[in-house]
């Protein structure tokens, strides 16, 4: 189609404006936000980054044969042959015109969008498990990549950028898949990301502190008012709260929506959890509960991952997948067998420890895993985690906090330093420990990992915090391959062996 034809396609909503200037029978084949994607038949989008300006790229993507631009100011090009849009926002515009160009897939799909702090990647994998045990096939879209039917990509953010984003969708939707359950992070409802798309239901599961500073959100209201944009601004057709989360009232407050609740109280949401207690076998540690459903009805419920906000992440997924039509015992089938990659993953070891891997990434979260563990009486509760380079530094003493008072002993290392020296990020995190717990302190996380198998014994629960199902190290912006999972295997092979 045309640049003309594009934007005679795309919906705008009320009050959008847009300058057009040049020639409007170019083709599009394309839509590129980088210009090294930029050719022929591409329309490029000119974003302002953190680092760096798209518009200082189009003079590139011009050489490279593009002649389509969108930009939110002045450019300078060699030629008289372009078209140029001009708009207030250039990421905006690149939702609504990607939703246009792949053909607004996301009309021909029941998106489920998920939001919260945390939780947000496990109730999207219980969620998609649920609905594709029960005949409904569903695509994913979160912190673990990508997964279409058999097809799984990597990404690089939790909510991949608005033209991915489409064309996902666009993938899905051909393949027959009926069913998106998705992500959606702060920054994505900050930058547009999910602009133009149609949401069937939208879940919020709780609201802490985070993703505040550096080149996130300046403040916790920042933060908050973008979360709470999934409701206000993008009209989901069905909405699910946590009836046990302050917040859910300011996020729901201007969402018109139907909505259910649920609760770990007993008799505090429209789903609620009663006589939560934790289990144990060989090779899980999870939860169990008695669901209590709206029309009365108790169904006996067996996570595959520990701790009580498990059971809540739980219930937002049998909530959202009621609405959906599919039941409380069909729910419980699949919650009993389901694992969510690197969320209180347990990798099979050495004989009486038990290894586990997740996300943990920040205070809140480490704390509640580490509390979660102790509740499996481990005889000494070990921590490995970092912190990531570059970003928000008010974590650090969050972490501190909760390791230094939680485990029995540290290895505090590096997780993500990108350019950013990990001696330097581990001196922040000492410099606030604050509790008795004593520590070691190793750079190299492979040699954390390789240390901390090395120390454990019989009874004990390593906590492997911060990489969760992630494969690779930042280092320097570069991706340098990197899977906590093989390191622990490797180790424990080596020492059941004899060799360590």
């Amino acid at each position: 189609m045309t640049v003309w034809e594009l934007m005679a396609k795309t919906r705008v909503p009320a009050g959008f404006v847009w300058n057009f200037n040049g020639e409007t029978g170019i083709e599009i084949t394309s839509i590129a936000y980088s210009s090294r994607e930029a050719g022929p038949g591409s329309l490029f989008f000119c974003l302002r980054g953190a680092s760096s300006d798209g518009h200082d790229f189009a003079a590139d993507a011009y050489s490279r044969g593009c002649r389509a631009f969108v930009v939110e100011r002045e450019i300078a090009l060699a030629g008289d042959d372009v078209a140029v849009i001009r708009v207030a926002d250039s990421r905006e515009t690149l939702a609504l015109m990607s939703a246009a160009f792949y053909g607004y897939p996301a009309d021909s799909l029941k998106v489920i969008g998920i939001t919260g702090t945390k939780g947000k990647t496990t109730s999207a994998h219980m969620l998609r498990s649920i609905l594709e045990a029960a005949g409904r096939p569903c695509a994913y879209v979160g912190t673990s990549g990508v997964i279409i039917g058999k097809k799984t990509y990597e990404t690089k953010n939790t909510t991949p950028e608005s033209r991915d984003l489409q064309a996902y969708f666009r993938e899905a939707a051909d393949a027959g898949i009926e069913y998106a359950v998705i992500e959606v992070s702060s920054q994505a409802l900050a930058h547009h990301r999910v602009d133009g798309v149609t949401f069937a239901a939208a879940a919020f599961l709780n609201l802490s502190e985070d993703h505040v500073g550096g080149v996130e959100h300046p403040t916790f209201e920042d933060y908050r008012y973008s979360k709470s944009r999934l409701f206000s601004e993008h009209s989901p057709a069905f909405a699910v709260y946590n009836a046990d989360d302050a917040e859910s009232a300011y996020m729901l407050e201007k969402c018109a929506a139907p909505r259910c609740s649920f609760s770990l109280s007993d008799g505090g949401g429209d789903f609620f959890a009663k006589d939560i207690r934790p289990y144990r076998d060989e090779t899980t540690l999870g939860v169990e509960f008695t669901l209590c459903a709206p029309r009365g009805e108790q169904t006996a419920i067996r996570v595959c991952q520990p701790g009580r906000f498990s059971a809540a992440n739980a219930l937002a997924a049998i909530a959202l997948a009621d609405h959906f039509g599919v039941s409380a015992a069909s729910a419980a089938g699949t919650l009993a067998t389901a694992s969510v990659p690197g969320r209180c993953e347990i990798v099979p070891g050495l004989p009486g420890r038990t290894f586990v891997i997740d996300y943990a990434h920040n205070g809140v979260s480490l704390a509640a895993s580490l509390s979660v563990l102790r509740e499996y009486a481990p005889t000494r509760l070990i921590a490995v985690f970092g912190s990531v380079g570059g970003r928000t530094k008010g974590r650090r003493a969050e972490l501190a906090h909760a390791a230094s008072t939680l485990a029995d002993l540290a290895i505090v290392t590096s997780d993500n330093p990108d350019f950013e020296p990990p001696e330097d990020i581990i001196r922040d995190i000492l410099a606030a420990w604050d509790g008795s717990a004593p520590y070691i302190a190793i750079p190299d996380r492979a040699e954390a990992v390789r240390e901390a198998v090395a120390l454990s014994e019989p009874g004990d629960i390593v906590l492997f915090a911060g990489k969760g199902h992630e494969t690779y190290q930042l280092i320097c912006g570069e991706r340098v391959p990197f899977s906590e999972r093989e390191i622990i295997e490797f180790e424990c092979t080596l020492t059941v062996g004899g060799v360590g």
